[in-house]
């Protein structure tokens, strides 16, 4: 045991104080105590410090297997992230080569629209182009049929062609010409030219009718007696015989009939020619001989040669060449005049028209311009 000192205040020296020691028993009492205590202790606690310890064990075990679980988890999860990574990436590029795709076919788009509204500009322009072309030549062949033949039916045919060939003209500027060529129509109708297929039924019946006509009745002059002539001049008339003009013609009337009548026909075979090709002067000139031949040859007091003399009066006043009309040509003049202006305003608009330059897109829809890539 350790030894008690006792100051005292008043005096600086210390005197130590000494315990007395205690007895040995005691101590082997508390020994026994601390031992027993220890033991209780001992069979008390550590029992319960045995299954807290597998417990503890157990929680470990169990915690370690979810942290593998979770580990593995972890590492497939890192694997999915990097497989959705490469697949956005691939993803990245295969938006970025559809977008170029998509730039590339807009372009095209473009290009193509400005084909398309080109190539209908030039239908538009070669449609009217040719309607025109075809409405001038109609209107050509009109007029020279007319100046030619002065045919109004073939006329009115050809203008009113051109009438509707202009109709489906999409230029509205050329809506005047039809209004010209409605007015040479009406002048057209207003000549009343004899129709030629009517005056070529009636000449054809005429030959019918000339074919069927009586001879004149006429008796030839008396010859001199036998016995009054000379042995002579009988021998000389059976060889020679001399007639006087009229003497001939009397002759040829009473015995060449039918040489009369065919010479008639074709008389009015010429009047037909010269009607086809609007001849008056002819047509008449036929009319007349034809006239003159039935009158010295046919017997002209019977009714078959009145009605065939009023046949041919009726054909001779027929008019087949009627003057052109003053506006005859108008619309073609008008037709070629407008076509003439549109093409000056047509020219200066094309020379100015600047030249676009169009981009070069090659197959995988990427853009080339001057030569490098975009």
């Amino acid at each position: 045991m350790d030894d008690i000192v006792i100051s005292h205040p008043d005096t600086d020296t210390r005197t130590p104080v000494v315990k007395p020691p205690r007895s040995t028993g005691a101590k082997w009492l508390v020994a026994l105590l601390v031992i027993a205590l220890l033991a209780y202790l001992a069979w008390r606690v550590l029992p319960g410090l045995d299954a807290s310890t597998r417990a503890t064990a157990a929680d470990i075990q169990r915690l370690n297997a979810q942290i593998d679980d979770l580990t593995h988890t972890l590492a497939q999860l890192r694997g999915n992230a990097d497989t959705l990574r490469a697949r956005q990436d691939d993803s990245d590029r295969v938006d970025k080569s559809v977008r170029d795709q998509l730039l590339g076919l807009s372009q095209r788009a473009g290009l193509l629209e400005d084909a398309v509204a080109n190539l209908a500009d030039k239908r538009l322009s070669g449609h009217d182009a040719l309607l025109l072309d075809e409405a001038e030549l109609l209107l050509t062949l009109g007029g020279e049929r007319y100046t030619l033949f002065h045919d109004a039916p073939a006329t009115i045919a050809a203008y009113r062609l051109a009438d509707i060939t202009l109709s489906e003209v999409e230029d509205a500027a050329f809506s005047t010409v039809r209004q010209s060529i409605a007015a040479e129509i009406a002048a057209l109708d207003a000549l009343h030219a004899a129709d030629p297929v009517l005056l070529s039924a009636q000449l054809t019946q005429l030959r019918a009718q000339v074919a069927q006509l009586p001879a004149v009745t006429q008796t030839l002059p008396a010859t001199a007696a036998p016995e009054t002539t000379s042995r002579l001049a009988r021998v000389l008339g059976s060889l020679v015989q001399i007639h006087h003009g009229e003497d001939a013609q009397t002759q040829m009337a009473m015995h060449d009939v039918g040489l009369a009548r065919a010479l008639a026909g074709l008389d009015l075979r010429d009047a037909e020619a010269a009607l086809l090709a609007r001849d008056a002067a002819r047509y008449r000139a036929a009319l007349t001989a034809a006239r003159v031949q039935l009158t010295a040859t046919l017997d002209s007091h019977t009714p078959e040669f009145a009605a065939v003399s009023s046949q041919l009066d009726a054909l001779d006043k027929a008019v087949l060449a009627p003057p052109p009309p003053p506006v005859l040509g108008a619309a073609l003049r008008q037709l070629r005049n407008l076509r003439a202006t549109h093409a000056l305003h047509a020219a200066p608009a094309a020379a100015a028209k600047p030249d676009v330059a169009k981009p070069d897109v090659t197959k995988s829809g990427v853009t080339k311009s001057d030569g490098a890539q975009k």
